[in-house]
């Protein structure tokens, strides 16, 4: 995680330079330009709606990556419609502790004192869609954005990770899980440092996992930096 959050501030703080070498090359306007077609973000996650005595603790990070396709629909093309490709790396710091007993998966609140390592993770497939606008022109790289949207995503893998008084264990795969994530989006910022807002619009996990008889009906919400490239 620590090689992903480097890579992605080398590229934010190098995608300046490469935007003004390529305008500096170019002796053609380009009347049809596109704009941020490539994004790499980092994120603080956070989890909304937790039951009680739930705490998150230490840093729970996520890890974005993708290709998003802008389409202008406006004749000076700074408001443009944009679909996507992506994919997102998230973790989860906490102290509700996910078990497995005779294939049954149980779910308590950990004293934050009994363990020094607790979470959960999760890999997903997105798809973003996103309403742009923008102050950009075909020859300056340099502009304000606010691009707002909604995302879906696919968890194609989760783990939980527990180091205890209660042992060591890893599990994989849990089924309590939603499969499918989906969200809002806002993304706002002024050339390449811009601030990344996610808010999901469904549970992290389905009715059957339950803690003292009650859904555990907690969402995401991750905020951080997004870098937008050519």
């Amino acid at each position: 995680m620590k090689f992903f959050i480097a890579i992605i501030f080398i590229l934010g703080f190098s995608s300046q330079n490469v935007a003004q070498n390529i305008k500096e090359q170019k002796q053609v306007v380009d009347s049809l330009y596109k704009e941020d077609q490539f994004y790499a973000g980092v994120t603080y996650n956070l989890l909304a709606n937790k039951p009680k005595n739930m705490n998150q603790n230490g840093f729970s990070l996520g890890f974005h990556i993708g290709y998003i396709k802008d389409i202008p629909i406006n004749k000076r093309r700074n408001i443009a419609l944009a679909l996507g490709l992506g994919y997102s790396s998230n973790s989860y710091n906490q102290n509700l502790l996910i078990s497995e007993q005779s294939s049954t998966t149980n779910y308590s609140i950990l004293n934050d004192n009994s363990f020094s390592k607790n979470k959960f993770s999760n890999h997903l497939i997105e798809i973003p869609f996103e309403f742009r606008w923008r102050t950009s022109t075909p020859t300056d790289y340099n502009f304000w954005r606010i691009y707002t949207g909604f995302k879906v995503g696919y968890i194609f893998s989760n783990s939980v990770k527990y180091k205890g008084e209660l042992g060591d264990f890893k599990l994989k795969s849990v089924d309590d899980f939603n499969k499918f994530q989906y969200g809002l989006t806002l993304s706002v910022g002024y050339n390449t440092w811009n601030l990344h807002v996610y808010y999901a619009l469904n549970n992290m996990l389905n009715d059957n996992a339950t803690l003292n008889n009650a859904t555990i009906d907690m969402n995401a919400v991750k905020i951080g930096l997004m870098f937008y490239f050519l």
